[in-house]
């Protein structure tokens, strides 16, 4: 019997694989639990060369770095966001900085794809400068055919928006910053 769970969990980790790949995912973590005592961790990932387009003016030359490693992929999420045209001046002071790490930040409770509005051609459900109150809806992340409102953490107002409709996230990277 152990052949048989041997089997099966190669077609499953192959599966997760072709998941990965399929849906342009970095990585991917299952935990399977047999039964008491009995599980398969299984973590599948692969490093991914992410493109960034800089829209500000003068500073991109100086902000661009070489693709950063996987353990680093929440800090090029944060590069991929529209620059705030009210912040134009402090922009590169604030893209030192993590924006995981600011207290106001909303991370990603899970690995998918981001959508800032309900569906196609709606408005988004947020924007740069918007008050919200804990528990609005600020945007929907899809994993696995499944959509997930992501709720405003605490109350406040939107400062920045960190990533694009349709971009692809990892859990726990920055989506947006609130105040």
């Amino acid at each position: 019997m152990p052949n048989k769970n041997h089997e099966t969990d190669v077609a499953f980790i192959k599966a997760l694989a072709e998941l990965l790949n399929d849906n342009d995912l970095t990585e991917l973590q299952v935990k399977r639990d047999y039964g008491e005592n009995d599980s398969l961790n299984v973590r599948v990932s692969r490093q991914k060369e992410i493109v960034t387009q800089m829209q500000a003016a003068p500073a991109p030359a100086a902000q661009m770095a070489a693709p950063a490693p996987a353990a680093a992929a929440p800090a090029p999420a944060a590069q991929m966001a529209a620059p705030a045209p009210a912040a134009a001046a402090p922009a590169p002071v604030e893209t030192a900085e993590d924006p995981a790490s600011h207290p106001g930040a909303v991370t990603s409770p899970m690995v998918g794809t981001v959508y800032t509005q309900a569906e196609p051609g709606a408005p988004a459900f947020v924007s740069v400068g918007d008050s919200v109150a804990e528990g609005d809806t600020l945007l929907i992340i899809e994993a696995m055919k499944t959509m997930n409102h992501i709720p405003a953490t605490r109350a406040g107002t939107v400062k920045r928006i960190l990533v694009e409709d349709g971009a692809a996230v990892e859990y726990g990277a920055p989506l947006m910053i609130i105040e």
